[in-house]
C-alpha cells in the first residue's frame, strides 16, 4: 500500500485572527512601499543636487547692500548678467553698480551675488573696486566667465565726464578665487555712451 507524500493538513484550519494578522502585515508592507517611492517630480532624474540648483533662480540685486560709498546718494545697478560661475549647477548674478550722480561718469563696482544656504542673495566677491575709478558696461557671462568693458582715463587731466581709455576684461573662477585677464587697452573715442552718467 502506498502512502501519500502529502501531509495531513486537516489540523491547519485558518482562524479569523490569522487572516486579520496577515491583512495587517500586508497593509504595512504596501504602506512602506508607498513611502519609499521616489518623488514624482524627480523620478527618472539623476544628480539631485544639480537638479535642485538648476531650478533655483539667480539672485537679484534688489535689496542687497552693495559695498559702494556714495556719501548718502543712492546706488544704481546699471547692468546685470547671470550664469553658473563656479560649476555647481546653480546660477550666480553679476552686477555693475555705481552711485547715482547728476552728471559725470561715477566709477563702477562689479559684484558677484550668490544665494546663502537660507536662500538670501548676498555679495560673495568684488571683481572691480570703485577705487580703480573705471566705469563698467557690456557685462556678460559666457562659458563660466564674466566679461566687461571698462572705461577709464589716461591721465588726471582728462575730464571725469569723458573717459578716454577702453579695455575688455575677463574674470574666471579658478583655484577658489576669481582671476582677471585683460586685453590691451585702446582709445575710447568710439564709445557709444552706454557707460556714462
Amino acid at each position: 500500500m502506498q502512502t501519500s507524500a502529502v501531509p495531513d493538513l486537516a489540523h491547519n484550519h485558518a482562524r479569523p485572527v490569522h487572516w486579520l494578522a496577515t491583512a495587517t502585515a500586508m497593509a504595512a508592507v504596501v504602506a512602506a512601499a508607498g513611502l519609499l517611492q521616489p518623488d514624482r517630480a524627480g523620478a527618472g532624474q539623476t544628480g539631485g543636487r544639480e537638479t535642485t540648483a538648476a531650478t533655483v533662480p539667480a539672485p537679484g540685486a534688489t535689496g542687497v547692500p552693495l559695498p559702494l560709498e556714495c556719501g548718502g546718494a543712492p546706488t544704481v545697478v546699471v547692468e546685470q548678467a547671470t550664469g553658473d560661475l563656479d560649476g555647481d549647477g546653480g546660477p550666480e548674478a553679476v552686477v555693475a553698480a555705481r552711485c547715482e550722480a547728476g552728471s559725470g561718469t561715477p566709477p563702477s563696482g562689479i559684484y558677484v551675488l550668490a544665494r546663502s544656504r537660507t536662500g538670501e542673495a548676498r555679495v560673495v566677491a568684488t571683481l572691480l573696486e570703485p577705487a580703480r575709478r573705471q566705469s563698467a558696461g557690456g557685462l556678460a557671462v559666457r562659458d563660466g566667465a564674466v566679461t566687461a568693458v571698462l572705461l577709464g582715463y589716461s591721465s588726471p587731466d582728462v575730464p571725469r565726464c569723458c573717459p578716454d581709455r577702453r579695455q575688455t576684461v575677463k574674470w574666471r573662477w579658478s583655484g577658489g578665487k576669481f582671476t582677471e585677464s585683460a586685453e590691451d587697452a585702446e582709445d575710447a573715442e568710439d564709445a557709444d555712451g552706454t557707460f556714462g552718467g
